[in-house]
């Protein structure tokens, strides 16, 4: 899903005391809507890109391209992101996506990951309750789209990814999607975190299930405080 711009009033009354610190240290102004970063901005801001160079230096040294249409991991990479856009189509109601320009073979993989999707759909008795919905953190200054879902009948987060694991991130991002909701909707907890991954090469679907995040909800705290602290190192350069 692209990055959307998401705006905060700032109060410093209202925000965690040290991330105000911080906030007004880097010159900003209070009672005014703030452009503040979204879930996913904070978190790329200190990704651990190690697994990424390895995978480049090792494409590399075996002489394949690693970008462009020529590049082994892009064509495997379709299967993924047809079923991972298949499954999102379902999960908010819209239009499925058009097909047409896909290899036969990426479409059969795709539709494969499809149909495990609703098999586990069916199983699970899953019903969108809430999907897009932008919500920003008046206490910690962040932004972030989510989808509301009841499975089982229960209250559930969801989010889906085209990968071929299942990362740090996606935690971290999950926990903070879970604290957006609760901070907006109190009386209506969250009693679960599913994700929903899509193998990049096969398209093959998998489904993840945490009862609670409680301690990367505390590193994505840390991450925002430093999120803005970085912003005051780095004009020392």
């Amino acid at each position: 899903m692209p990055t959307q711009p998401y705006q905060q009033t700032f109060d410093p009354a209202i925000v965690d005391p040290q991330l105000a610190e911080a906030i007004i240290a880097s010159n900003q102004e209070t009672g005014k809507p703030l452009r503040i970063p979204g879930t996913t901005t904070v978190i790329g801001r200190f990704k651990e890109s190690g697994r990424l160079m390895w995978w480049a230096n090792q494409e590399g040294l075996a002489g394949r391209e690693i970008r462009g249409p020529e590049s082994k991991v892009e064509q495997a990479c379709e299967a993924g992101t047809l079923a991972h856009a298949m499954i999102e189509a379902d999960i908010r109601g819209k239009d499925k996506p058009d097909i047409s320009r896909y290899p036969l073979i990426i479409v059969e993989k795709a539709q494969s990951g499809f149909a495990a999707y609703l098999e586990w759909r069916r199983q699970t008795n899953l019903q969108p309750v809430h999907t897009e919905m932008p919500l920003t953190s008046a206490v910690w200054m962040y932004g972030g789209t989510l989808d509301a879902m009841l499975v089982g009948g229960k209250l559930s987060l969801g989010d889906w990814k085209t990968s071929n694991a299942v990362y740090m991130d996606h935690l971290l991002q999950l926990a903070a999607y879970q604290n957006l909701w609760e901070e907006h909707f109190p009386e209506a907890p969250i009693h679960g975190l599913h994700l929903l991954r899509f193998s990049k090469e096969g398209g093959d679907f998998a489904h993840h299930f945490w009862s609670e995040l409680k301690l990367a909800w505390e590193m994505f705290k840390h991450l925002r405080i430093s999120f803005e602290l970085d912003k005051i190192v780095k004009r020392r350069l």
